[in-house]
């Protein structure tokens, strides 16, 4: 490595620290808040169990309540849990009458730019779920509200569009890919790799942890920039690059498994909400790719010829990132 190259490291590092402010402050994890009939169900059969699971973003909670039908009153005291960088809530309602025709209202979500996933069963067993998002955060519970498992879709291409480590890895994969058939057979086999995984983990025959596997996936993307940083052209992933996609796919798959566990599967579609999580993660890719590949050509289109170290900034940018995110991320499972 150079040393001009060396030089421009620190100031690389000091955008990637503003990058990661950004990244921290602008995190996106949808909640999730279940209700369904408590056990007995109480005198009238009208009491309910709620599971309201809140994220943290930075180990600060986002300014999210539940607001329930008026005529519902707490009939238990919630019992909190920090789990997976999340506030778990679990406690009872005692709503007269039972919930249909009552409006769930999440309070402050129009001021995030997080999504709430709403499963509800109702006393005589009817299932109803809906995505709350920032524009339509109140929901009014009305059996003609079908189960949303096209939100699915919605959920992974948000994740992944808003998945600021998977967004780097894909792009810094880029780097080594400068032909149409190589590119395809990269991201075929990201994609294959990290389907795997995902199906796997979210129908519970395999489960990693899911602090270790975050960390690794930071790990994945410090990878990727020293390998490219090199200057070399006999490197592991310049070499067999659709190999190392594949690897690490596996490792994203369980990072994809993670957020859709903060959701739930709605368990009688258990197999179509999954796919089309999987189908929106790749249109979300797919999308990401496109806009880079179209950036490209438009820079070639201009023949400017383009610095070697204007190339390289990004690079140093993600390296120095990931190894934020390596650090920070490995403390807290060892903490």
């Amino acid at each position: 490595m150079n040393p001009s190259a060396i030089s421009r490291a620190p100031a690389c590092c000091a955008l990637a620290a503003l990058i990661c402010a950004a990244a921290a402050a602008h995190e996106v994890r949808p909640a999730y808040l279940q209700i369904a009939p408590a056990p007995g169900g109480g005198t009238a059969g009208t009491e309910y169990k709620v599971l309201w699971k809140q994220p943290l973003a930075s180990n600060r909670l986002l300014p999210l309540t539940p607001v329930f039908p008026e005529h519902c009153e707490l009939a238990a005291v919630a019992v909190d849990t920090v789990a997976d960088d999340a506030l778990v809530q679990r406690f009872r309602l005692d709503c007269a009458g039972g919930l249909r025709g009552g409006t769930i209202v999440i309070d402050g979500l129009s001021r995030t730019i997080t999504d709430v996933m709403l499963q509800l069963t109702l006393a005589d067993g009817t299932r109803l779920a809906k995505l709350l998002k920032p524009a339509s955060p109140a929901f009014v519970v009305d059996e003609s509200a079908a189960a949303p498992v096209l939100d699915y879709l919605a959920l992974g291409v948000e994740h992944l569009l808003f998945g600021f480590d998977h967004i780097l890895f894909v792009l810094s994969l880029l780097f080594f890919l400068t032909r149409p058939a190589a590119l395809a057979k990269a991201v075929t086999a990201f994609t294959a790799a990290h389907s795997t995984t995902l199906a796997f983990s979210a129908l519970e025959w395999v489960r990693l942890p899911q602090a270790p596997v975050e960390a690794a996936i930071a790990l994945s993307i410090l990878f990727l920039a020293v390998e490219k940083l090199r200057r070399t052209q006999r490197s592991i992933t310049a070499e067999h690059t659709w190999v190392v996609a594949f690897a690490f796919g596996l490792l994203h798959g369980f990072g994809f498994a993670g957020a859709l566990a903060d959701l739930g599967l709605p368990k009688d579609n258990v197999l179509p909400a999954l796919l089309l999580f999987n189908i929106g993660v790749e249109i979300g890719q797919l999308a990401l790719v496109a806009v880079a590949l179209a950036t490209i050509w438009a820079v070639r289109r201009t023949r400017i010829e383009v610095p070697r170290w204007v190339v390289e900034t990004p690079l140093y940018a993600s390296g120095c990132l990931a190894a934020y995110w390596f650090v920070s991320r490995t403390a807290a499972v060892v903490a």
